[in-house]
C-alpha cells in the first residue's frame, strides 16, 4: 500500500473539512457546495490511494484488482465506488464482466439461482445480498466471454419465449460453462430465468448440469450443457435432490463402465444419465432404489437390442 500517498490526501481532507466549519456560517447555498467540491474530490482521491499506480491506475483496473484479491466475497457497490473513485463504476464491471470475462454476479442473479439450488457457497449468505451487491465466483478469466455475449445479444432480441431463448443459448454453447448473469441477460432480467433452467434440465431431458447436480468441477453459479441431446422421454422428470442421492451413490462413475467426468474430452463426449431399472412406461418410480447412473454410451445400450437384459 501507498500508505505515504494516503496520509498525505488524508491530512488534506482533514484541512478542507476544519475550513469548512466557517463555510457552514455563511448562509450562501452555492459557496457551500462549492467549498465541498475540494473535499469530495479528495475523499475520492483517498479511496484511489488505496490501491497505488503502480498496482491499478484506471478504474477498472482498480475495480479487477479489488475483485481477485476477495473473491467468492459479498462486495457492495458502495466499496466499488471508493476503490474506482468514479460514480459511473457499473459500467465498468459491466466491462469487466463482457468484455474480459471476469464472472462477476450481482445479488440479484445470485439470489435467483440459490432458489433453485443452484448457487450452494459455503460460507456465504446469499439471501443477504442486495441488488447492488457483487460477488466474483470465480478467479479464472473466460477468454470467451466477449464472443458468448454478443451471441446472447442476438438471440435475446428474438421473438422467442424466456425459456426457448435459454435452450438456444445453451445448445449455441455446447460444453462450455455459461454464468446465470448471461441466462438472465438472455431472458431480458425475467425473475423467472433459473426456473426455466431448472424445468429444461428435470422436465424437458436436457443433459444441464451445475456444480450441486453432477458436475463437481464446475464453479458456483455455472452451469453446462453436456450434449445436444434429451434424454429418453421415461427418464426425465427425475427430481433434482433424488439425481444428486443417485450420483453420489455411485460415485458418480457409470456403473457399467466406469466412465466418469474427469475423462470427458471433445473426442468422446459422453456424459453421465440415470436410467430407470424398471422403466418409467413400465410402472418404474422416480425413485433412488429405481434408479443406476449410467454414461451416455452405455446408456444407449441399455436402451437398444445390444442388451438383451432390457
Amino acid at each position: 500500500m501507498n500508505r505515504s500517498s494516503s496520509e498525505m490526501i488524508r491530512k488534506k481532507v482533514i484541512a478542507l473539512l476544519v475550513n469548512f466549519q466557517e463555510e457552514l456560517k455563511n448562509d450562501d447555498l452555492r459557496k457551500k457546495v462549492i467549498s465541498l467540491v475540494p473535499i469530495f474530490n479528495s475523499i475520492r482521491n483517498l479511496g484511489k490511494s488505496l490501491i497505488p499506480k503502480e498496482i491499478a491506475s484506471a478504474a477498472r483496473d482498480r475495480i479487477q484488482y479489488y475483485f481477485k484479491k476477495y473473491p467468492r466475497t459479498i462486495i457492495s457497490g458502495d466499496e466499488i465506488l471508493v476503490v474506482s473513485g468514479i460514480q459511473d463504476w457499473p459500467r465498468r464491471i459491466r466491462e469487466l464482466r463482457v468484455q474480459f470475462g471476469w464472472s462477476i454476479m450481482n445479488g440479484v442473479t445470485a439470489k435467483q439461482m440459490s432458489a433453485e439450488g443452484d448457487f450452494p457457497l459455503k460460507d456465504v449468505d446469499i439471501s443477504s445480498m442486495k441488488p447492488e451487491h457483487y460477488i466474483l465466483v470465480s478467479s479464472i478469466q473466460d477468454r470467451d466471454a466477449a464472443h458468448r455475449w454478443h451471441l446472447a445479444n442476438i438471440i435475446r432480441r428474438k421473438r422467442l419465449s424466456g425459456r426457448e431463448k435459454i435452450l438456444e443459448y445453451f445448445r449455441s454453447n455446447v460444453g462450455k460453462p455459461i454464468n446465470g448473469e448471461e441466462l438472465r441477460y438472455i431472458s431480458n432480467n425475467a425473475s423467472e430465468w433459473a426456473r426455466r433452467v431448472r424445468e429444461l434440465r428435470t422436465e424437458m431431458g436436457w443433459p444441464i448440469v451445475t456444480r450441486n447436480t453432477g458436475r463437481r468441477d464446475l464453479d458456483v453459479g455455472f452451469y453446462i450443457l453436456q450434449a445436444d441431446r434429451q434424454s429418453y422421454e421415461h427418464d426425465r422428470r427425475i427430481p433434482d435432490n433424488v439425481r444428486i442421492k443417485v450420483l453420489r451413490r455411485d460415485g458418480y462413475k457409470c456403473t457399467s463402465c466406469g466412465w466418469e467426468d474427469a475423462e470427458y474430452s471433445p473426442s468422446d463426449p459422453r456424459h453421465l444419465e440415470l436410467h430407470h431399472k424398471v422403466f418409467h412406461h413400465r410402472g418404474g418410480k422416480n425413485i433412488e432404489e429405481n434408479l443406476i447412473t449410467l454414461c451416455t454410451v452405455c446408456h444407449d445400450n441399455k436402451h437398444s437390442k445390444k442388451d438383451k437384459n432390457v
